[in-house]
C-alpha cells in the first residue's frame, strides 16, 4: 500500500510515467534503454526518486513497531532503488560522457543528493532505531545480517550521527561545500587537460614518432579544432607516452610542461584553490569528530587502520626503492651523454626518450615493434576473456541490440561455466574530450539476491581510436590496464552477496584493488600471451623471439614505475595528515607538495609523482583521500596471490574457482584479512614480494 504522498508523486504528471529511468527496463538483466533515455530525463527523474526515498526513510521512522532488523535495517537497505538506478546511469555519464547538458544537470543534482545524505546520515530517529537494532540484535544475527548491521551502525557513527547538534549542522555544511568544490574539481580539471592539446605544425616535428602515432596526432588535431595539422593530447598522468620517441627536444619539454602545468595557475587554469580548500574541509571534518587529520579518520575502516601503519608499509619501500632509482637515473644520464655530450643535464621530459633508446640498444626492442600484436579487439576476445575462460569458467557472448551511451561502448553477456547467464559487461576503451582521463570500473547495476538482481558492469579507458580504417593498436601499458579493469570487473561479475550494500566491490579501498592488479599477471602468462599477441595483418603470434625480448623488457629500469607511486601517495598523505589551521594558501600549494616529497626522500625532478597535487583527480574528485597507498599496499596481496596461483597452477579452473568462492564472490560479507588468509593460507602478507616482483631485489 502506497502512503498519500507516494499517491500524489505517482499521479501529479504524465511525463514521469514516460520517463524511463522511472521504470524497469525490459531489456535483459534491467539494462539501461539508452535508445530512450533524452538529457532532459535525468534532473526530474532524480527528483522523484529523491522524494521516493525520503518517504521510504519517514516510513522507517514512523513505524511504530519496536526497530527490528526487518523493519528497520534491512527496510533501510532496500530503500532508494530507483534512485540507485538513476544515479548509476547518470553518473556513468557525468565520468564517461560529460556534454554540456549532462553538466549543467550535474551542477543540480548534487547539492539535492547531498542535502538527501545529509538528512540521512543526521536524522536522529533514524539512527535511534538503527543503534536500538545494534544493541539487541547484533550478537543473536549471523552471517550477512550482522554484517550488513555493522556496516550500517558504523557507517552513521562515523559519519557524524553521535554528533551534537551544533556539530551535526557545521558536518552539513562541509559535506555540502565538498561536493560543490568536488563538482568544480571535476569540470575545471577535465578542461583544462583538454585544453593543454600542445599544437604542432610540421610532420617533421613529430620525428620518431610511428606513421601509425603520426596519424593519430592528425586524427586528434581534426577532432579539437584543427588548430594545425597535429596534436599530441596530454594524458591525467604526469608522464606522457610520447615522451620516449619524439626526437624533437624542445617538443618533448613543451609536451612535458604541458602536462605538470595544465592546472597550476601557469596558465589559464588553477585548480590549487579548490584542493586547499577541500583539505581544510576534510581537516575540519576529522577534527569535529575527534582524530587529529583526515588520514586518522579515513583509515578508521580500512585494512591499514593508522597512518602510521601506511608509513612504516613506505618507508620500508622507500628504502630499498631508493639506491636503484638513483643508480637508474645515473646511468640513463650517462648513455645519453654518449651522443649529447659530457655536460648533457638529463631533464624529466628526456628520462623516458633515452630509457626506450638504452631498452633499444640493450635488448634490441621498442614500443613500435611490439604494438602491431596489441590490436586492442584480440586483447579482449582472445586474452581478457580468454584467462576468465580458462580460470573462472566464463564465456562473454557480443549482444549487439543493447542500446549505449555512444557508438564506440560494446555489450557483452556473460555466462557462468554451468551455461547459466551471470552479467552483462560493457566497455568504453577510447578516449573523447567528454570523457574524463583514466581508466575504471563501475556498474549500472550492483549483484543482489535480495534485489534478485544481477551485475551490469562496464569499463572505461582512453585508449587512442585509430583512424578510420587502422586499427586500434595498444601499449603494453595499455594491456595490463585492460586486464587491470577487467580484474575489477571480476569482482562485481562473480559476486554473490545477499544484500546490495554488501556486494562486489564494496570493500575497503586497500582491499578493492587487490583483484584488479592480480588479474593484470595473467596478460603475461605464456599460454594467455600467445592467444592475443597476434599480428593485426597475418593474425600470426608474436614469434618466440620477440617475445622473449619483449617480456624480458617489461621490468627494464623499473624503479620509476615505482618511483612516482610513491611519490603520489607520500603527496596524498601529507595533505591529508594536516590540522585544518596547518592547510597552506593556494599559493603555497605547490611548495607544500614540494617540501612533502623532501621530507620523505622522494623529491626528484626525475621521477616526479604520477599526480601532481593540481591534477590528482583520484584525492580531490575521486574516493582515494588518503587512499592512494591502496595501490602499493593491495599490490602486495595481489602478488601474494599470484604466487599461490603459480603454485597450484597459474591457469588450473579449480584455482581459479577456489579464489573466486573464497574472495571474489564475498565482496564485504566478511573479515577481509580473513578471506586473503582462507585462500593463501597467509596469516600476514609479505611485502619481500613487492619488493622482488617490482625491483627484482
Amino acid at each position: 500500500m502506497l502512503s498519500s504522498a507516494m499517491v500524489q508523486l505517482s499521479s501529479c504528471s504524465n511525463a514521469k510515467h514516460e520517463n524511463p529511468l522511472l521504470q524497469e527496463s525490459t531489456l535483459p538483466y534491467g539494462a539501461p534503454d539508452f535508445s530512450k533515455i533524452q538529457p532532459s530525463d535525468y534532473l526530474p527523474a532524480f527528483e522523484t526518486a529523491i522524494a521516493q526515498k525520503r518517504e521510504e526513510i519517514k516510513q522507517i521512522i514512523d513505524n511504530q513497531d519496536s526497530a527490528t532488523f526487518e523493519n528497520t535495517i534491512l527496510a533501510l537497505e532496500e530503500s532508494g532503488r530507483t534512485l540507485d538506478r538513476v544515479s548509476r546511469v547518470f553518473f556513468a555519464l557525468t565520468e564517461a560522457d560529460k556534454t554540456p547538458e549532462i553538466s549543467e544537470t550535474e551542477k543540480k543534482v548534487q547539492p539535492m543528493l547531498t542535502d538527501l545524505d545529509n538528512e540521512i546520515t543526521f536524522n536522529k530517529p533514524l539512527f535511534e532505531r538503527i543503534k536500538a537494532v545494534y544493541d539487541r540484535e547484533h550478537d543473536s544475527l549471523q552471517g550477512e545480517d550482522q554484517k550488513l548491521l555493522e556496516e550500517i551502525y558504523k557507517g552513521f557513527v562515523l559519519s557524524g550521527a553521535l554528533l551534537s547538534d551544533e556539530k551535526m549542522a557545521r558536518m552539513k555544511e562541509i559535506n555540502l561545500r565538498i561536493s560543490e568544490l568536488q563538482q568544480q574539481w571535476g569540470d575545471l580539471l577535465q578542461e583544462a587537460t583538454n585544453n593543454a592539446v600542445v599544437w604542432v605544425d610540421k610532420k617533421e616535428d613529430l620525428a620518431g614518432l610511428s606513421e601509425a602515432d603520426i596519424a593519430q596526432c592528425a586524427k586528434d588535431a581534426e577532432s579539437r579544432g584543427g588548430k594545425a595539422p597535429y596534436a599530441i593530447v596530454i594524458v591525467n598522468t604526469t608522464q606522457q607516452a610520447p615522451l620516449a620517441s619524439l626526437d624533437n627536444r624542445e617538443l618533448r619539454k613543451k609536451v612535458y610542461e604541458a602536462s605538470v602545468n595544465r592546472s597550476n595557475g601557469t596558465g589559464q587554469y588553477n585548480t590549487f584553490p579548490i584542493a586547499v580548500e577541500i583539505a581544510k574541509l576534510r581537516a575540519e571534518q576529522a577534527e569535529i569528530m575527534g582524530y587529529p587529520n583526515y588520514a586518522s579518520y579515513s583509515l578508521e575502516r580500512t585494512m591499514a587502520k593508522t597512518p602510521d601503519n601506511v608509513y612504516a608499509f613506505l618507508k620500508n619501500l622507500i628504502a630499498q626503492y631508493t639506491p636503484v632509482a638513483q643508480a637508474e637515473t645515473k646511468a640513463i644520464e650517462a648513455y645519453a651523454r654518449k651522443t649529447q655530450g659530457a655536460d648533457f643535464q638529463l631533464q624529466p621530459y628526456d628520462r623516458f626518450y633515452y630509457s626506450a633508446k638504452m631498452k633499444k640498444e640493450m635488448l634490441n626492442i621498442s614500443e613500435d615493434e611490439v604494438k602491431p600484436y596489441f590490436n586492442v579487439d584480440s586483447v579482449l576476445i582472445n586474452g581478457v576473456f580468454y584467462a576468465a575462460n580458462l580460470v573462472y569458467g566464463l564465456t562473454l557472448k557480443e549482444l549487439t541490440d543493447i542500446p549505449t551511451y555512444h557508438s564506440d561502448m560494446r555489450v557483452f553477456e556473460v555466462i557462468d561455466k554451468d551455461g547459466n547467464p551471470k552479467a552483462l559487461f560493457y566497455c568504453d576503451y577510447f578516449r573523447r574530450p567528454t570523457k574524463r582521463g583514466g581508466a575504471w570500473m563501475d556498474g549500472f547495476q550492483k549483484q543482489s539476491r535480495q534485489r534478485n538482481q544481477l551485475p551490469i558492469i562496464f569499463n572505461v579507458c582512453n585508449s587512442a581510436k585509430a583512424p578510420e580504417g587502422q586499427p586500434s593498436l595498444l601499449t603494453w601499458d595499455e594491456v595490463t590496464t585492460m586486464f587491470h579493469e577487467f580484474g575489477h570487473a571480476l569482482h562485481g561479475i562473480l559476486s554473490d552477496c545477499q544484500y546490495h550494500m554488501l556486494s562486489g566491490t564494496s570493500v575497503a579501498r586497500d582491499f578493492v584493488e587487490m583483484p584488479s592488479q592480480f588479474n593484470e599477471s595473467f596478460a603475461s602468462i605464456p599460454e594467455v600471451f600467445d592467444h592475443y599477441a597476434r599480428h593485426y595483418q597475418t593474425h600470426e603470434a608474436m614469434p618466440a623471439e620477440l617475445k622473449e625480448r619483449m617480456l624480458k623488457s617489461i621490468n627494464f629500469q623499473p624503479a620509476y614505475a615505482l618511483g612516482e607511486n610513491l611519490a603520489a601517495t607520500c603527496v596524498d598523505l601529507a595533505w591529508h595528515m594536516l590540522a585544518s589551521k596547518d592547510v597552506p594558501t593556494a599559493d603555497k600549494a605547490m611548495a607544500f607538495e614540494t617540501e612533502a616529497l623532501r621530507q620523505v626522500g622522494l623529491l626528484d625532478t626525475q621521477i616526479p609523482p604520477r599526480y601532481s597535487t593540481s591534477y590528482f583527480n583520484h584525492v580531490w574528485g575521486g574516493g582515494y583521500a588518503a587512499g592512494y597507498y591502496s595501490y602499493l599496499w593491495t599490490e602486495v596481496l595481489a602478488v601474494n596471490i599470484a604466487d599461490v596461483f603459480a603454485q597450484r597452477g597459474a591457469l588450473k579452473r579449480e584455482t581459479g574457482l577456489d579464489f573466486c568462492s573464497k574472495v571474489l564472490s564475498r565482496g564485504n560479507t566478511g573479515d577481509l584479512m580473513q578471506m586473503f588468509t582462507d585462500f593463501t593460507g597467509m596469516q600476514q602478507p609479505d611485502a619481500s614480494s613487492l619488493v622482488r616482483a617490482r625491483l627484482g631485489l
